[in-house]
């Protein structure tokens, strides 16, 4: 199959730099533009990103010539890990230009003719982008990143058994603050007890996720989420502790046999990127964590475990995600993969 050209916006940040190094090998997508701010333009890669991903900048997009996100890219996919104080504006050019826009993003995920998509979770909410006022463009985001570990754990629950309250407390790795070298998160034997707009996020995105596709338009779901978040001395890997309250009464064998007998969309159509096993559980006392169980199926799966009785809700548990692949780029192409397979690509 002869790959489909597509353009990384906001290539030398934190999320621009993952999605180069996921898309270098893949076998749908090939990186034919990398799009950054003006000071970075006409320049070539390998001399204005301070590259941090890994060992070394991939030498198939090094001498690639940097263009400035403007919608006229040698390609109609762009994936974009732009920063929110100017993506809104840019991605809403594209996808009027006929772009299809692949989203990290926060700007668009609450628009109403938006999927905040996550392939598992909400794979019908895709018709969203038929209500889109584009063209032959279109707009579909993936959550934050914190977010997406939870709803991969609670999907299979709600289906099950209905979920009605939520509360959660998440332990975030450093790199979801952006490049460790320009952050100065001051994390060295630290703990951080808010991350900017982070709560806000994590208690209202699930509700679209999770809501009901109503002739073209979402139905948010009534459930309760209150959640707290902390930035910790950790590199990769969202650990969260969940609390939740069920709509059925069932046992812990229930819930962990919801967990590993859960498939979806993706894995029907044997996505590049899906996980063979959506969610993997551990019964031991101290797993999951970050260091051992962060690059499950290439980081794409979420870990769960310490699923025991909660005497105020009904169970309590905790579930790890990779931050920066699941959470973030990884999403973000699964999303379009899912895109593709479904002919809006």
């Amino acid at each position: 199959m002869e790959k489909i050209p597509v353009a990384i916006l906001g290539a030398t940040g934190s999320v621009g730099q993952k999605f180069i190094q996921l898309l270098i090998n893949h076998p749908w997508f090939e990186i034919k533009e990398l799009a950054a701010s003006e000071t970075s333009a006409g320049k070539k890669y390998k001399d204005v990103v301070e590259w941090f991903v890994s060992d070394e900048i991939p030498e198939q997009v090094a001498n690639l010539e940097v263009k400035k996100c403007e919608p006229n890219l040698d390609c109609k996919v762009a994936f974009s890990g732009l920063d929110s104080s100017i993506a809104g504006e840019v991605e809403t050019a594209f996808a009027k230009k006929g772009y299809k826009v692949i989203s990290n993003s926060r700007n668009h995920r609450m628009d109403d003719d938006v999927p905040l998509l996550i392939p598992e979770i909400n794979p019908d909410h895709i018709e969203l982008v038929k209500k889109q006022k584009y063209g032959g463009g279109l707009i579909v985001t993936n959550p934050n990143c914190s977010t997406i570990g939870m709803t991969l754990a609670l999907k299979p629950l709600i289906d099950d058994f209905g979920i009605s309250d939520i509360n959660v407390v998440t332990m975030q790795a450093v790199s979801g603050a952006g490049n460790p070298k320009k952050v100065g998160l001051n994390i060295d034997d630290n703990v951080i007890p808010w991350i900017k707009g982070e709560e806000e996020k994590m208690e209202i995105e699930p509700l679209k996720i999770f809501g009901t596709l109503n002739n073209q338009r979402i139905d948010f779901n009534k459930m309760n989420i209150s959640a707290q978040c902390n930035r910790v001395n950790v590199t990769d890997g969202h650990l969260e502790a969940v609390q939740i309250r069920l709509k059925k009464k069932v046992d812990k064998e229930d819930i962990i046999n919801s967990w590993n007998n859960f498939s979806s969309e993706p894995q029907k159509l044997d996505l590049p990127t899906a996980p063979k096993k959506p969610i993997h559980y551990f019964d031991e006392d101290d797993f999951p964590q970050p260091k051992i169980h962060r690059n499950i199926e290439n980081g794409m799966a979420a870990a769960t475990g310490r699923l025991r009785p909660d005497k105020f809700f009904d169970f309590k548990f905790v579930v790890l995600s990779h931050n920066t692949v699941r959470g973030a780029a990884g999403g973000a192409i699964l999303c379009a993969e899912l895109l593709k397979a479904k002919g809006y690509i």
